[in-house]
């Protein structure tokens, strides 16, 4: 009689538990037939539950989204199974009473609050003469499909072998001041005083030429602008020789069975990886690929990068990705939520769920999420992704009961402001918090 009472209320629990999970989904499908946000749009939303390694909730997860930002998880995966623990700055060796030396695609040397001392030094104390390497292969400045009426934002900065600060020359506005303090100062003769029209306030460079113009900066306000400048082999010899006060020259080829093997490192990956993600900096991004192909080959070039990975570190995907840059600039990458979320789960898998936390955005805390999806404790840690018409968020979702979920929220082709669609997006997350 107590086995058969036992059995009961065993088949009364699971017979409750399909309920509530069967209540949870209602609850979600309502908000989507409900929203405004989602009626003319497309999207797409799976949660996975690595606990009991099931689905809970599939919302077109086998259809392609535009991922924007979202790409840097793939690249993020995929510079962690192949860059080490510090990634390198600068390939050498020494021949005679020269110094030949190379970039590795490094995007830390004199960037925001990166280490360089490690390369400063070497190169500064060195009593050789200094020669850069011209790259056999370079890499073309821009990604495929990126917009090319960006190249004035700093957040388009080109690609290339040997970057510096960035790539993007920081104009400083200080009160009282005609003109702005550059940083690298070496462009402040690159400040043109002639009148542009047609433009709004800022600084904008010629498209073709290191020439910036400034348009209706105000004076009395302390200000800066960011803007990239064209890279080529002769301004990154000129800007490193300008830093270490010192000359350096270029070297178109190298001398005959001379191997570039020794090393020098500066900055460790893991705070590389949480700029990326947490300020979703698309420069990083980019450059880690090209880091990441002269780890596995001679040539620093993202496709080589990206092959790599797709063959080698993501088969095991369900859907076949569309992937064509670093940092999500392009509308070419299309990836589905369910291989989002299978990445999500390869990722925690290889650094567990604390650290990828501790790399991503955390909901009302950090990053670009910071002020989005507040609460009194952090729910979501999750990199976001928009482009024009298109939004995604993937990543954990911490819910009352205790359980870490894993999950990808993709959006394409809305017309709302991304305000409504990300107050729509809350009220699904919210909902999938309280009552999982």
């Amino acid at each position: 009689m107590q086995i058969k009472i036992k059995l009961i209320f065993l088949l009364l629990s699971i017979s409750c538990l399909s309920c509530a999970s069967l209540k949870n989904t209602k609850n979600i499908n309502q908000i989507f037939d409900h929203s405004p946000a989602f009626k003319q749009g497309f999207t797409g939303l799976v949660i996975y539950d690595p606990g009991s390694n099931k689905i809970l909730f599939d919302k077109n997860g086998n259809k392609y989204f535009t991922p924007a930002s979202n790409t840097k998880l793939f690249t993020f995966y995929t510079a962690l199974k192949i860059i080490g623990d510090s990634v390198p700055s600068l390939k050498y060796a020494t021949h005679g009473d020269s110094l030949i030396f190379k970039g590795t695609g490094d995007p830390a040397f004199l960037y925001a609050e990166f280490d360089a001392k490690n390369t400063l030094d070497f190169l500064r104390n060195s009593d050789k003469k200094l020669f850069l390497l011209s790259p056999g292969f370079t890499e073309k400045k821009f990604g495929p499909g990126w917009a090319w009426d960006d190249y004035n934002d700093y957040y388009s900065a080109e690609r290339n072998a040997f970057p510096l600060y960035g790539n993007v020359v920081e104009f400083r506005f200080q009160n009282g001041q005609n003109l702005p303090n550059s940083y690298p100062v070496i462009f402040k003769d690159s400040i043109s005083t002639e009148t542009i029209k047609d433009l709004g306030m800022g600084v904008y460079r010629d498209i073709d030429s290191n020439v910036f113009r400034l348009k209706n900066i105000k004076r009395k306000e302390d200000a800066t602008r960011a803007v990239p400048f064209i890279t080529s082999e002769f301004t990154s010899a000129k800007l490193l020789s300008d830093t270490l006060q010192k000359e350096v020259m270029l070297l178109r080829q190298k001398p005959k069975n001379l191997a570039l093997d020794r090393i020098i490192y500066n900055t460790s990956s893991d705070s590389l990886y949480k700029k990326m993600l947490q300020d979703s900096d698309n420069f990083i991004a980019e450059q880690l690929l090209l880091v990441a192909a002269g780890e596995i080959s001679d040539t620093l070039k993202t496709a080589i990068a990206i092959d790599y990975a797709q063959k080698n570190l993501l088969s095991d995907l369900p859907d076949k990705i569309n992937w064509h840059d670093g940092s999500g600039l392009t509308r070419y990458n299309l990836f589905t939520p369910r291989s989002i979320v299978k990445l999500i789960s390869k990722i925690t898998d290889e650094i567990g769920e604390e650290k990828f936390k501790a790399l991503l955005p955390a909901s009302g805390e950090s990053g670009t999420l910071k002020n989005s999806y507040k609460a009194i404790k952090p729910y979501i840690y999750a990199k976001t992704g928009t482009l024009r018409n298109n939004h995604s968020l993937s990543g954990l979702l911490i819910t009352k009961s205790g359980k870490t979920l894993y999950f990808s929220f993709m959006n394409s082709n809305y017309i709302v402001p991304n305000s409504k669609l990300k107050q729509a997006m809350e009220e699904v997350l919210t909902t999938v918090r309280d009552q999982y």
